[in-house]
């Protein structure tokens, strides 16, 4: 474990520059009198650090100092060959890159390292697309990509769900996210606040030559959180009271909708028969009744009333149809 955060704390100076021994404890979750020692033992065994007191001191190595050394345990390497990510990379237009990259760190370890490194490819894929669905058409990612990655402004027209259907946007490009086999690019448009754009619906895409600077407090990862979360619960516009056999149940986690799911489970159990009461979220009425009717006669909706006539009808309706 210690030769581990030796190799670690080497690695972070090199990689970092110079550190303090409070940032390098911050680190390493170890306290600032293990990293005097640490780094002590780093001395003694002939690793140039150097150390300056003051505000602005802290830990460097000597200049032009480099290790060889890259530290990866088996599980990091078979790690960093799971992470990447062949179809997502060649969509991108990184697909060559990435297998150069592979060529390289397969070349850099040893061959038992290497060898289970690569045995990875062979136990694990991943297929983004939910299923009965192919994955987005996106002709205009990697040019969306290049944007991102170089902080050019891009102009485009845009497909959209309400009127007016088609726009023109001159979009600032923050980000790119993959969800679930669809890409969306995150990005300001004019002086608005960050949107999420889905990167399928680009029906035109024209480079511009400006650059952008994207606020310094903006972090991509934080803003996909806060968005899919408030999008979840915008989804949500009303309630419905059902009842729901166990069968059904089983089915609506076969389903995958975690909201409902869970509000089935908090529900009240009636006897005899297992069946449950529950108050469960849904979209609008349409939508719930599409839904609720994949669970066939293993769920009641108790009200809202226009909902159970809905569904009513539409029984009848398959009744009629089928008797």
């Amino acid at each position: 474990m210690r030769a581990s955060r030796l190799v670690s704390l080497l690695l972070l100076l090199q990689n970092r520059g110079r550190m303090t021994a409070a940032a390098l404890a911050a680190e390493l979750e170890v306290s600032v009198r293990t990293v005097y020692r640490d780094v002590e033992s780093l001395v003694a065994a002939g690793v140039p650090v150097c150390g300056e007191a003051g505000h602005d001191g802290g830990y460097t190595l000597l200049d032009g100092y480099r290790t060889r050394l890259t530290g990866l345990t088996a599980g990091e390497a078979e790690a960093l060959f799971l992470a990447a990510l062949p179809g997502p990379a060649a969509e991108l237009g990184l697909g060559s890159v990435l297998a150069a990259a592979e060529l390289k760190l397969a070349a850099a370890l040893p061959v038992e390292l290497r060898r289970q490194a690569r045995g990875i490819r062979e136990r694990f894929h991943l297929d983004a697309p939910g299923w009965y669905r192919e994955a987005d058409d996106v002709p205009h990612l990697p040019a969306v990509a290049a944007a991102v990655w170089q902080r050019r402004a891009v102009q485009v027209r845009y497909r959209r769900w309400y009127a007016p259907r088609v726009v023109e946007r001159r979009l600032e490009p923050y980000g790119i996210v993959l969800k679930a086999g669809s890409w969306y690019v995150v990005a300001r448009a004019d002086a608005d606040a960050p949107r999420t754009y889905r990167v399928s619906q680009i029906l035109e895409l024209r480079p511009l030559n400006e650059e952008f600077t994207p606020p310094a407090d903006f972090d991509l990862a934080s803003y996909w959180r806060e968005h899919t979360g408030q999008l979840q619960e915008s989804l949500w516009q009303g309630r419905a009271e059902i009842r729901i056999s166990p069968a059904g149940a089983e089915r609506l986690r076969e389903l995958g909708i975690p909201a409902v799911v869970d509000a089935v489970d908090a529900g009240e159990e009636e006897q005899p028969g297992g069946w449950r009461r529950a108050l469960i979220p849904i979209e609008s009425l349409t939508h719930a009744e599409g839904e609720l009717l994949r669970l066939g006669a293993q769920v009641e909706v108790v009200r809202p009333p226009e909902l159970r006539k809905r569904m009513a009808a539409t029984g009848a309706a398959l009744a009629a149809l089928y008797g």
